[in-house]
């Protein structure tokens, strides 16, 4: 019995992220799991930023994880985990997508962006272990820039936590995404999925 588990995803306006929710929550409850999700947004236009908390098991009552307990961050845009390590915890496990959308501050040159070396850093010190993949290169290799988001939740399945299943996941995708973008987005699941095998294999 699945007690609390917390999944959060930080992203920004246009990354998919809300959809990446909807495809996990949809997961878990059809694996007969109780789920909660919350979400809070910023500007509402592209490029704002977006939290979605996924949370499910039987001791799981509200819509947003507890500060220090996500279990599993999945973070679409670099930056934008430094924005939620008040949810990072010693137990939480880190996928974060390398290539940064830049906001309109930094290419106006008014604002300098982050080193991703020091955003793992940062979060390592925080955290448990970082995985850094650039999901977006993956994407375009799997046929579609949009599927960024999918290749992050091929990466999160890798992981082997016995909680979502392989085969409800993709049973998931087929139910909350358009049938003309699900055969694209199955392959981008799986070269997620061996990406972040690689990496654990490296580790």
């Amino acid at each position: 019995m699945i007690k609390e588990y917390n999944i959060l995803i930080a992203s920004v306006g246009g990354q998919g992220g809300i959809t990446l929710a909807r495809i996990l929550s949809n997961a878990a409850q059809s694996q007969g799991l109780k789920v909660r999700v919350g979400e809070t947004l910023g500007m509402a236009q592209r490029g704002g930023p977006v939290q979605s908390h996924v949370r499910f098991g039987e001791d799981v009552y509200g819509p947003m994880i507890p500060k220090g307990r996500s279990d599993v961050l999945l973070s679409l845009e670099p930056a934008e985990a430094l924005r939620v390590v008040r949810y990072i915890g010693k137990r939480t496990t880190t996928i974060m997508n390398t290539s940064p959308t830049l906001p309109i501050p930094v290419i106006l040159n008014e604002a300098t962006y982050p080193d991703p070396a020091r955003i793992t850093s940062i979060l390592e010190r925080i955290g448990g272990r970082v995985y850094s993949i650039d999901a977006v290169e993956l994407a375009r290799e799997a046929g579609s820039l949009r599927s960024m988001n999918v290749v992050m939740l091929g990466a999160y399945v890798s992981l082997g936590e016995p909680i979502l299943t392989l085969d409800t996941i993709e049973e998931s995708l087929a139910t909350s995404l358009p049938s003309r973008y699900l055969e694209q987005n199955i392959r981008a699941l799986k070269i997620g999925l061996e990406k972040m095998k690689e990496l654990i294999s490296e580790a």
